[in-house]
């Protein structure tokens, strides 16, 4: 949760946006807190990238308002925001070097070419490029070429920093670095970042909190930790990482605890639902890192079925398993011989068991 004591830096209040008959954006309403960093996500397509080239001014509000630091700027013109955006090209000047492309804005926003070039000098050394400050962009890398296009974009000083896929060019190992060095630039400028992708893993490293969205609404808000351990609808549950979706009739509800059956004779127990009653038709969520496979059932509700297959993932192992007359289950165990975790074989009889709290029904 975030601290009642941090002041609201971006506060967006019933915001739509239409394009002719098409609406990108339905009456959202969400909170950026100062210092945060702050990711949007969700598929191509959801508005994610509408509402940040709203609040940076470059698309206009159809209805509602955006309020920054408590001042309405739906009105106001993009250059004069206290807001900075880093695109996925990152728009470097070839002829320019290192230096100058980041001095370049600052000597636009009334910097004399001194001050500019000292400016430029300690956000060249925020990004641990000074030994580049003479090249061109041409003779970076893409890593270094991108936190060129940072050190230009937090030169100067902006509240918010506004970032659109700006990692989405990198390759896998890179991208991950640069994950990592975002969450401690943010950390180090004290500078609100408003992050937008469609990468689950990348929000879920780097986020304070995460808001995701599809169809141009706001389906969840929350720290990464809850809307993974706790989504709160389908879309949520399956959008972010891998998880079983399972058909099931609510059988039973008693105690804070519902009875689920699945289908076979297959029941499972979890914690129950406010708008979910008895007989009611829904969908259920079971993480496949919380569930284990054994030879003999471990407990009441162990699931039994048949080992149809097991993919190698590196770090992991991911077995399918078909229960008797049931669903397909996904367990995922660590390639590792900690705990002396056995691997079953396809064929073998197995039984499928679930940590506490591991199921948890959702409104569809």
């Amino acid at each position: 949760m975030v601290p009642e004591e941090q002041s609201i830096a971006i506060d967006v209040r019933d915001a739509v946006k239409r394009y002719d008959d098409f609406t990108a954006l339905k009456k959202l309403s969400l909170s950026i807190m100062d210092n945060e960093f702050f990711t949007l996500l969700g598929p191509s397509g959801c508005g994610k990238t509408t509402l940040l080239r709203m609040i940076a001014g470059f698309e206009n509000v159809t209805e509602g308002e955006i309020f920054l630091f408590g001042e309405e700027i739906k009105n106001l013109p993009p250059y004069q925001r206290p807001v900075n955006t880093v695109f996925q090209n990152y728009a470097l000047f070839p002829h320019m070097t290192v230096l100058d492309n980041v001095a370049f804005g600052l000597e636009m926003r009334g910097s004399s070419k001194s001050e500019a070039r000292k400016g430029a000098g300690e956000m060249l050394e925020l990004v641990q490029l000074t030994q580049f400050a003479n090249r061109k962009p041409s003779q970076l890398s893409g890593g270094q070429q991108q936190r060129v296009a940072l050190a230009r974009a937090l030169a100067p000083r902006p509240k918010v920093l506004l970032l659109d896929e700006p990692l989405s060019a990198l390759d896998l190992k890179l991208r991950k670095a640069m994950q990592l060095e975002l969450k401690h630039l943010q950390r180090e400028t004290g500078i609100t970042f408003i992050f937008v992708t469609h990468d689950q893993e990348e929000a879920l490293t780097m986020s304070d909190r995460i808001a995701v969205m599809s169809d141009g609404e706001l389906q969840q808000l929350g720290a990464a930790k809850d809307i993974y351990e706790r989504p709160r609808n389908m879309f949520v549950a399956d959008f972010i990482g891998e998880t079983n979706l399972l058909e099931v009739s609510v059988d039973k509800i008693a105690n804070g605890r519902a009875v689920c059956h699945l289908g076979g004779g297959h029941e499972l127990t979890c914690n129950s639902v406010e708008g979910i009653g008895v007989g009611s038709k829904v969908h259920m969520s079971v993480r496949p890192e919380r569930l284990f496979i054994s030879a003999t059932p471990v407990e009441n509700e162990s699931l039994k079925g048949r080992v149809k297959e097991n993919i190698f993932i590196g770090t992991d192992i991911s077995t399918l398993i078909n229960l008797v007359d049931g669903p397909e289950f996904i367990v995922r165990t660590s390639n590792s011989d900690r705990g002396n975790k056995r691997i079953f074989e396809p064929g073998n009889e197995v039984f499928v068991n679930m940590e506490m709290g591991a199921a948890r029904l959702l409104i569809d």
